[in-house]
């Protein structure tokens, strides 16, 4: 059985191990092992209310499994793992690691959790269910290829790139404003978005901003993922002030992001929505976009420990 250790900040050597490990994974699965918010929490060393967890066999410092704790607003957690695939025959250690989590998140006073799985699987279920996480939430990767076809085109909306040092209050206000009803996206500060922009990713002339009278109205974030084979355009977040919805800026800066995208030579464009948000389902049908997989949220309430635990 694997041995599980609880790290508050991970030292350089035990990143490196991490970053291997993620890699074999992600040769395997042809799927991002751990999202931005859990990369660049890991890369840079961890911030406030992140814990980083690995698996190791007894008498060996090989690392053979990763978890990560976030820990969000209105007292919510979020949970990924990853393990290596020449050990993804033992359920023991994802078990192991998600236990150890949830025991951590009950020390610390306890929440409600998301546990992320990319492409599910009824082991995916086994497994979560065993340590009391139940099916939640649903979010689809949609895709299409690029360009876009000339009869889903619609008049150009006036668009600027984001501007850094310049237009991240108001950009924050408007994303947090517009979702407020999210988990992830939902709770970003000044240091998140800092972050995004230190990325190598990071291009503001993709970062597509709509003005009105000089309020920012809606924007579509663009990233190019060139780690893939052939490089893969992504709509990473875009959103429309809420006092505007109902005048289709939302389709129109979709289309701004996919032309973008198509003009930067990208020949498939992805993006991930929430399957119940039947509103953006419906639009991102019209527009050609169809599910490449489904990525999984397992979730439970958890009390704080106790003096038995």
């Amino acid at each position: 059985m694997p041995n599980v250790e609880i790290h508050r900040r991970l030292g350089e050597r035990d990143i490196s191990a991490i970053v291997e490990l993620v890699k074999a994974a992600e040769a395997v699965d042809q799927h991002k092992a751990l999202e931005d918010h859990a990369w660049i929490d890991l890369v840079q060393g961890g911030r406030k209310g992140v814990l980083g967890l690995v698996a190791k066999p007894y008498h060996s410092e090989a690392i053979i499994g990763y978890s990560q704790i976030s820990k969000g607003t209105c007292n919510s957690w979020a949970i990924e793992y990853v393990i290596h695939p020449k050990y993804r025959s033992d359920p023991e250690i994802g078990r192991q690691l998600l236990q150890s989590a949830l025991d951590e998140i009950r020390r610390q006073g306890g929440g409600h959790i998301h546990a992320w799985v990319a492409k599910p699987s009824p082991e995916s279920d086994q497994l979560c269910n065993s340590v009391g996480l139940k099916r939640g939430r649903d979010l689809y990767q949609l895709r299409r290829p690029l360009p876009i076809e000339p009869n889903l085109q619609v008049e150009p909306i006036s668009t600027r790139p984001f501007i850094i040092g310049q237009d991240e209050e108001k950009w924050l206000e408007l994303n947090n404003d517009a979702f407020s009803w999210h988990p992830e996206q939902g709770d970003w500060d000044l240091a998140t978005l800092h972050h995004r922009e230190e990325q190598d990713w990071f291009d503001p002339d993709g970062f597509l901003l709509h003005e009105i009278d000089g309020v920012l109205a809606a924007f579509c974030w663009t990233k190019i993922h060139s780690e893939t084979e052939p490089p893969l355009g992504e709509i990473y977040v875009i959103a429309v002030n809420p006092k505007l919805r109902g005048q289709h800026l939302g389709k129109a800066m979709c289309l701004a992001g996919l032309n973008y995208l198509s003009g930067k030579g990208i020949k498939t464009a992805m993006l991930y929505v929430e399957a119940t948000n039947f509103s953006a389902n419906k639009l991102y049908e019209k527009l050609g976009f169809k599910i490449d997989h489904i990525d999984r949220a397992y979730v439970a309430d958890l009390g704080p420990a106790t003096s038995k635990d």
